[in-house]
């Protein structure tokens, strides 16, 4: 009998022994589908990491110079420096969207007298609709036709730079005004994204009459542009102009903290030639086609409007002063008046700076024809 026993026991003891081992590889097996999860997780984290936390290519068609890593001092640069300097030859990327009839053809581009070149990011949906309904609408005005493209690159990556793409789409779809490659929309790739915008205008719009170039965050008076551009005596869009907020005297900041930081392994002169400052300038065709055919011998510089004033100075031509380009926005003096009444902005050309909301409130106020801004200037005289 307590042979018996004893076998009952050890069996039981067996089963025990069996059990715990069962239930340890349940655990094991669980604890490592949760490291591969983590792992993906980390993987799929890793991809979404902003462009200035990893060197990545402009686009997987555009292959790295590797002679850059020879470059004097590359391995201590920021890495959206290295990046600039390994993809700075890429000029070529495909076109995700495109309206190649926005001018009505080639051959019927001159029918365009402003065209209206808007650099916006994938995300910027608020101002690019604001924009729409507001100075950069497509109209007749004093019987010419006004133009408006937007420009973009691509933003993010993975699902989230699908759904920015598909919401770019949506909108092209809806409203034909947007162009759009397979490059990193980034400040660094500003001038890039000018390139390629000039490289589309001579295949599709060469002989549209005159540009504005500007930023989706600018207010601006597209019918004092055209008042302005069609006071230019002798000039059809056929002649040199290029005007803004002129900047000279300046060179290279140097500063590592700095957004507009430039170091000499990108650029070793110490000094700008005379340009215009990039929220917004406007230009003629003819300057816009010279700049393009100066472009192909100057290597990219990542500040866009000294570049473009680099082309300008190549191609002997100068850019020039307008009181109405107010890049750094406008200087109200007074603390004791409101600094966007629309007086301060009816006169115009354009305003760096502007918040969605405002710009289509300031929209609606200077075309209010009751505004009597005679009145309200010796207000703040006062």
């Amino acid at each position: 009998m307590r042979r018996k026993n004893l076998q009952m026991i050890a069996l039981l003891l067996t089963g025990v022994v069996c059990l715990v081992i069962i239930m340890n590889k349940n655990d094991f097996e669980h604890d490592v589908t949760l490291k591969n999860k983590d792992v993906y997780e980390m993987l799929r984290q890793q991809n979404d990491l902003p462009s200035f936390e990893t060197l990545q290519p402009l686009s997987s068609h555009c292959h790295r110079n590797m002679s850059a890593y020879n470059v004097t001092g590359f391995s201590a640069l920021p890495n959206h420096i290295q990046d600039f300097l390994l993809y700075r030859h890429c000029r070529s990327f495909p076109m995700l969207l495109d309206v190649p009839n926005k001018c009505g053809g080639p051959q019927n581009s001159a029918d365009v007298f402003l065209l209206l070149v808007i650099k916006s990011s994938p995300e910027n949906y608020d101002r690019r609709e604001v924009l729409r309904k507001t100075w950069a609408k497509e109209r007749l005005h004093k019987g010419v036709w006004i133009r408006r493209v937007f420009i973009t690159g691509t933003s993010k990556t993975g699902f989230e730079k699908r759904r920015l793409n598909k919401l770019l789409k949506l909108e092209n779809s809806e409203n034909q005004d947007i162009l759009q490659w397979d490059f990193n929309d980034s400040f660094f790739n500003l001038t890039l994204k000018q390139i390629l915008f000039l490289e589309w205008m001579e295949r599709w719009c060469p002989h549209v009459r005159f540009l504005l170039n500007g930023d989706d965050d600018i207010f601006a008076n597209t019918f004092n542009m055209v008042e302005y551009v069609q006071g230019q005596k002798g000039n059809d869009g056929s002649k040199h102009l290029f005007t803004g907020h002129l900047i000279q005297n300046v060179g290279p900041i140097r500063q590592r903290s700095s957004k507009y930081f430039v170091p000499v392994q990108v650029q070793e002169s110490e000094s700008y030639p005379p340009y215009c400052g990039g929220g917004g300038f406007l230009l003629s065709g003819f300057t816009a086609k010279t700049i393009y055919k100066m472009s192909h011998s100057i290597d990219l510089l990542p500040i866009d409007d000294v570049y473009m004033g680099m082309c300008l100075e190549k191609a002997g031509l100068k850019p020039t002063s307008h009181f109405g380009v107010r890049t750094t926005g406008l200087n109200v003096p007074s603390e004791n008046v409101d600094k966007f009444h629309p007086c301060f902005y009816r006169e115009i050309i354009l305003v760096h700076r502007f918040l969605p909301h405002m710009i289509f409130v300031m929209w609606n106020e200077i075309q209010n024809p009751n505004l009597q801004c005679g009145r309200t200037n010796s207000t703040f005289k006062n």
